[in-house]
């Protein structure tokens, strides 16, 4: 299959990039190893967005939800209208294995097919890769790196590590739901400071008055099938565990970007190589957009804010054919 632009990634940035595209005249195809937008469709089931409706909206599709903050529901049902309403084309479940350049011309093989492309934009995001524990028991199925929701856990002792936003999330919601213990672990000294102002005050009461129990400057060193060995400043624990929810983050495909010839810096960041004026990586005809350009820095770009890498991805792919 030839195209344009091929586009790797189907979130929201990588359907942007291919309607700026199509208005300009260019074939695309958008091939994404998941499903459609599948960081928002990972998100835990009942997750309200901080943005609000107009600031997810791409290619003057409307997007109406029922409150000023759209849930994970309105937005998956959004990003699919866009989809259709713009005949957009997309392979989804299918891995991008191989890109070579010959000439002009990029030779991408994939799961299924072949591609032949005159530029590649990458639009994968971070949300596929968690950051692992690497120790002894993390294999286990108890052990769970995405939250979905609580009822699974209902009468059950949870272990969550971590201290940002997702972990006190889930802390908090899997001890209202019905969690016999709620156990946060944390290598940190204290909640973070960056955690939501109306949550932050909130997991610390519960803290405070012991309903949840919260273990700081401490590691999880071994899971086992029915408790967890952890260290903490002042003694090695063992406690009785039903599930593992590591919420330690995420982080961006750095083997599959340097594999197609991207440089990635070595700041402590580990930015990707691209101009910001065009979005163009180092190597020719390759770009970046959205969330990926910021590597370990996953809170710079958000669809709000880079939904304009697609206009200058094509805009200088047209300064190009000129």
């Amino acid at each position: 299959m030839n195209v344009d632009c091929l586009i790797i990634g189907a979130g929201p940035i990588g359907l942007a990039c291919a309607i700026k595209a199509k208005r300009a005249g260019f074939s695309s195809m958008i091939v994404d190893r998941g499903a459609l937008v599948n960081s928002i469709y990972c998100y835990p089931r009942d997750m309200t967005f901080f943005s609000t409706s107009d600031r997810l909206e791409i290619g003057e599709v409307p997007f109406i939800s029922n409150s000023p903050k759209p849930t994970r529901s309105e937005a998956l049902e959004y990003y699919r209208r866009v989809t259709l309403a713009w005949d957009l084309k997309v392979n989804l479940y299918e891995e991008i294995l191989k890109v070579t350049k010959e000439d002009e011309t990029f030779h991408v093989e994939s799961s299924k097919t072949m591609y032949q492309a005159t530029s590649i934009i990458v639009a994968t995001g971070f949300y596929d890769l968690p950051f692992l524990l690497n120790i002894p028991g993390e294999s286990l199925p108890k052990v769970k790196h995405y939250y979905q929701e609580a009822h699974p856990y209902f009468g059950m002792n949870v272990a969550v590590i971590g201290s940002a936003n997702s972990a006190v999330d889930v802390a908090l919601d899997t001890y209202r739901k019905g969690a016999k213990k709620v156990t946060m672990i944390t290598r940190e000294g204290e909640i973070g400071s960056n955690v939501k102002y109306w949550a932050r005050p909130d997991i610390m009461n519960r803290i405070e008055e012991g309903t949840i129990t919260a273990y700081f400057n401490s590691v999880v060193t071994e899971i086992r099938e029915q408790e967890i060995e952890i260290k903490t400043p002042d003694q090695k624990l063992t406690l009785v565990n039903d599930f593992v929810l590591a919420m330690t983050g995420y982080q961006p495909d750095f083997k599959f970007l340097t594999s197609i010839g991207i440089k990635i810096g070595t700041d402590v960041n580990r930015t990707p190589k691209y101009n910001s004026e065009t979005m163009e990586t180092n190597v020719q005809g390759i770009f970046l957009a959205g969330v990926i350009c910021g590597g370990f820095k996953t809170n710079k770009w958000f669809i709000e804010n880079s939904r304009e890498h697609a206009e200058l991805i094509i805009k200088k792919l047209i300064s190009r054919l000129d």
